[in-house]
């Protein structure tokens, strides 16, 4: 980190002058004895904003704001201090308005994803239910290893009156308020009950934040009392800061050790994570897979990092990855991990490296990461670590039959993937997901209920047990339905995009089918939050997302139980003229964890919306929910499609738009005819142990087998 007071450099205001503000000469900015700090008195959130705008990171000579933005909503708790601030700081810090507290930090967490953790937000509540409602986001953002900066308020420091309103009362601590359920998801916490704490406090976010190493979520929790109270700050406080993104070189004796098991490796894997596209690494990836003739596969968070054409992908790993990949897993003698934390889904729970002499080497900028799986450690940036693993490999190749292997095994899988777009056959199921790892993908293009349960398409909006409508349809007449599967419509939008196009989505079935039918054309386009996989996340992101790209088109994907948690951000999206795609597929339930819920043995209980039948089960007609209508009421340009050409059509007209538009589309519910490869690997979800139930019986059975091929790598 360096201080600048010159205030000169890219990014920097055109002026000291006004880099200072308005009031740069007034009379207590400049001490006439000189022989004390020159001060400048402020509240405690005008110093803060103001120190905030002056914050800007730095890596390879590129500058930009650190804190781009503060996201707020105003209650009692932040209107008189930080919302004050912002209005005194117009221009100088930009303000959102949102509608949902969690909402808000998704946004900010789609922004800092896109700015590849350069640039961040700051996001600011009321005490009590704003402040908690921030604790889902603020997981997300540390999982994901994401910048975002949280300003809760909070109850008053000096307690004037105790109880105030909404404040917790804790009989054994009287220090304890709401923001500390915040502690555990933040990567940085501080209460900042005095003005002059502000100052340790506010620097040591900013570090946190610009390190790759530690980001997540910094929460400072604001007292509003303190927020509103004065002091005189040294002029110093307010002057440019540049926090320089290191690159952190590998060590000489861990890098030897790393050259040495390359060179050793016969059947080595790269899996590509996060860390990749956070490190702009992808062309120095790109190089090495092509110099040393390795596959690289790619996590969720890593998808992208070649693109799909590209000679050396062999797509997704583990539980949602491809065929190709999980088979070369099984069979690595070495597999290199770049710049991921792993995680179940990556590691087919423990099963997917079946190899006995399977050794691992993680290149991550994080320690605690690197030696994950007992690995060889090689703590460093990632884009530093390849290049300097590459110079250390000069000359070196792996076997020719080796890549020939994997890129046969490459063509098989992208025939597949077209079979699924255009929905040619179905996709017969192999057996090897089993246990319980098929249902979350199985659920793909699974349906609101059991495959025998009626289907109705129609409905006049009354309640009760046929008021959703009358043109009931029996299951064997769905495989010849008009409606496309998931993997259709991922396939027609596949043919509408460009490399310029971002995609978005977290949960349900969704992420399964991107992972393995994806074609990423650009190391920014695929973006799934996969670490916490948080419903609800698309839509909040996608703004984000538009925010630090605003000329590209950004599609939020979501289905119809992601929708219903929270749309409210479409508001928001019209209010800032931002033109996000929304393409929601309703199946009428939540369709993921009803196939894994089957796959257990829970025969996808409480998991369609369905009326309540008279057995006061959920079985009756599907509810006449209008998911189109809502969105259209929320002020976007709304598009229904009902065939594969109707979604053709519509899709390339929400395109063109310029302003936010919803694509609507019913998709088929019949597992049969969903096209999607299944599960390549297994995912551990223990299975009842004792149950009456036939179904979770067998379930049990399949789950141990499936559960004797764990490992610990040690």
């Amino acid at each position: 980190m360096t201080t600048d007071p010159d205030l000169t450099g890219p990014g920097a205001p055109d002026n000291a002058a006004d880099a200072l503000g308005s009031d740069a000469r007034r009379p207590d900015a400049r001490r006439a004895d000189g022989l004390r700090p020159a001060t400048r008195r402020l509240t405690v959130a005008q110093a803060l904003i103001r120190f905030l705008s002056r914050q800007y990171t730095e890596r390879d000579g590129h500058r930009q704001r650190l804190i781009a933005a503060t996201w707020g909503i105003f209650g009692h708790g932040n209107v008189a201090g930080i919302g004050q601030a912002l209005v005194e700081a117009a221009p100088d810090m930009r303000y959102l308005q949102g509608r949902n507290e969690q909402s808000m930090v998704h946004a900010a967490v789609g922004y800092a994803r896109q700015s590849t953790r350069l640039s961040a937000h700051a996001v600011t509540t009321s005490i009590g239910p704003g402040a908690t409602n921030l604790v889902t986001g603020a997981a997300l953002a540390t999982i994901n290893r994401l910048p975002v900066l949280l300003l809760p308020g909070d109850t008053f420091a000096t307690r004037p009156a105790d109880p105030v309103l909404q404040q917790l009362e804790v009989r054994s601590a009287g220090d304890v308020s709401v923001n500390d359920a915040l502690r555990p998801v933040s990567a940085y916490f501080d209460r900042v009950s005095r003005p002059e704490a502000l100052i340790p406090a506010a620097l040591a976010a900013m570090r946190v934040l610009g390190d790759p190493a530690e980001t997540g979520a910094v929460t400072l929790a604001l007292p509003q009392d303190v927020q509103a109270e004065a002091y005189d700050w040294p002029e110093e406080f307010f002057a440019e800061r540049i926090w320089r993104v290191r690159r952190q070189a590998p060590d000489p004796d861990e890098l030897a050790d790393a050259v040495r098991l390359v060179r050793a490796a016969r059947r080595p894997l790269i899996v590509a994570g996060g860390g990749v596209h956070y490190s702009a690494a992808e062309e120095a990836l790109a190089a090495f897979a092509e110099t040393t003739g390795m596959p690289v596969a790619s996590t969720q968070a890593g998808k992208g990092s070649l693109r799909h054409d590209h000679p050396a992908d062999v797509g997704g790993i583990g539980h949602t990855g491809s065929a190709t990949a999980d088979d070369l897993a099984r069979t690595a003698d070495l597999v290199i991990g770049v710049g991921t934390r792993w995680s179940d889904f990556s590691t087919a729970s423990a099963t997917l490296f079946q190899n006995p002499a399977v050794r691992f080497l993680n290149l991550n900028v994080t320690g605690f990461d690197a030696h994950k799986l007992a690995a060889h450690p090689l703590v460093a940036d990632a884009r530093t670590a390849l290049q300097q693993l590459a110079a250390g490999l000069t000359g070196h190749r792996v076997d020719s039959a080796y890549t020939a292997e994997f890129r046969e095994g490459k063509a098989r899988w992208e025939e597949r993937v077209r079979t699924a777009f255009t929905g040619s056959a179905a996709e017969p199921a192999d057996g090897r997901a089993g246990g319980s790892g098929t249902g979350h993908e199985k659920a793909g293009s699974g349906g609101a209920g059991d495959e025998k349960a009626a289907d109705v398409r129609a409905g006049d909006g009354k309640t009760g047990g046929g008021g959703a409508g009358d043109l009931v349809r029996p299951a064997q007449e769905r495989r010849d339905a008009v409606r496309p599967t998931q993997a259709q419509v991922l396939g027609v939008l596949d043919g509408l995009v460009t490399d310029e196009d971002i995609l978005i989505n977290a949960a349900g079935s969704l992420p399964g089918d991107l992972h393995k039918l994806w074609r990423a054309r650009s190391r920014d386009q695929y973006h799934v939050e996969y670490g916490y996989s948080c419903m609800g996340y698309e839509i909040p992101a996608a703004i984000g997302v538009q925010l630090a790209a605003p000329d590209r088109p950004v599609w939020a994907l979501v289905g119809d139980g992601t929708y219903l948690m929270n749309p409210t951000e479409i508001v928001t999206a019209v209010q800032e003229g931002l033109p996000v795609n929304v393409v929601i597929l309703q199946n009428h339930g939540y369709a993921s964890i009803g196939g894994l819920s089957e796959t257990v043995g829970a025969e996808r209980f409480g998991t369609a919306y369905r009326f309540r039948a008279a057995d006061a089960t959920y079985t009756g007609a599907p509810l006449p929910v209008d998911l189109a209508a809502n969105a259209a009421s929320l002020g976007l340009r709304t598009i229904r499609a009902k065939t594969v050409d109707d979604l053709r059509e519509a899709l390339a007209e929400a395109r063109a738009h310029d302003g936010p538009t919803c694509v609507y589309v019913e998709t088929e519910t019949a597992d049969t005819v969903s096209g999607v490869p299944p599960a390549q690997a297994w995912w551990d979800v223990p299975v009842a142990e004792t149950a009456t139930r036939t179904s979770a019986v067998s379930a049990r059975e399949e789950y141990e087998r499936f559960a004797a091929a764990r490992r610990r790598h040690l």
